[in-house]
């Protein structure tokens, strides 16, 4: 999070749905997703969008493939281990 005054300062609505206070999120500051998280600094709260964790195939699948020849790998056999 940057330091310094916030760049965009919008007052906002609160109001009550059932026991929870809630807050009016305008448009130009909407979250993506359907979920967030929200945590306490201070006084200030902070909402931010949940973040998906990618699994290791879907990292593995985003990157690029190498165009390099790496060679041949020497394939050597396993030592003896006492356990």
């Amino acid at each position: 999070m940057p330091d310094g005054p916030p760049t965009d300062v919008r007052q906002v609505k609160l109001f009550r749905n059932g026991r929870n206070q809630a807050v009016r999120i305008p448009r130009e500051f909407e979250l993506p997703g359907e979920d967030a998280t929200i945590r306490q600094d201070g006084q200030r709260l902070i909402i931010e969008p949940t973040v998906r964790k990618m699994t290791l195939l879907e990292v593995l699948d985003s990157l690029e493939t190498l165009d390099e020849d790496i060679g041949e790998i020497e394939d050597f056999p396993a030592e003896p281990v006492e356990l």
